[in-house]
């Protein structure tokens, strides 16, 4: 499966703000990447540039590749209620994004890299399918004989909470997805009505 691997600092950088969770390097280096650094006059950017960089930037945080958010974009598009809205709701409620939530894996990637290698359950069967959308009622666990590998148990201890929309009980390792999460759950700074304008152009 095709996904991003290149650095995850720079495109921070290039953001202005932690894609991908805590980092020490953005933190030293908070400004844009390259030769003049913050010393580069940029220019005023277009209004197509903002658009496709919030695009851009919402794809880097959920990790999904341009096909694949497309289609999520048609789907919600598709769909009643507020397009931005409905594509954000999708991509929180797909298998690897709920994963991370629960507290399973600490990243989006970490979760995606579980569901890959077969260690995720869902509804008590095996799912290795990591962009598959997961329905409300529908539970996710720990495999069995997963359940005391490190990375999960050290992701599990150090997670602080669980999003208000799932819960987790952390004897079986077992989460549900209880309802779709309102725009106001959804914490990530993203402008997702600057995606809309763009993908309706």
């Amino acid at each position: 499966m095709a996904r991003y691997i290149g650095p995850k600092t720079k495109i921070s950088r290039k953001f202005g703000e932690p894609l991908f969770g805590a980092d020490k390097s953005l933190e030293k280096k908070n400004y844009p990447p390259g030769q003049h650094g913050v010393n580069k006059r940029r220019q005023k950017k277009s209004e197509y540039a903002i658009q496709l960089m919030e695009k851009q930037k919402a794809k880097y945080i959920y990790g999904i590749l341009e096909k694949q958010f497309r289609n999520l974009f048609e789907k919600a598009n598709r769909s009643k209620g507020i397009t931005g809205e409905v594509l954000l709701q999708l991509c929180e409620s797909r298998l690897d994004n709920l994963v991370y939530r629960m507290g399973i894996a600490k990243s989006r990637s970490g979760a995606r890299q579980l569901v890959s290698h077969a260690h995720i359950l869902v509804n008590g069967e095996v799912c290795n399918i990591a962009s598959r959308l997961i329905k409300v009622g529908e539970t996710i666990s720990v495999r069995e004989r997963s359940k005391s590998l490190l990375v999960i148990e050290d992701s599990l201890s150090t997670n602080e909470s669980v999003s208000e929309w799932i819960t987790w009980d952390s004897s079986t390792m077992t989460g549900t997805y209880n309802a779709i999460p309102n725009r106001d759950q959804i914490q990530e700074n993203i402008k997702e009505q600057l995606i809309v304008e763009l993908y309706s152009k």
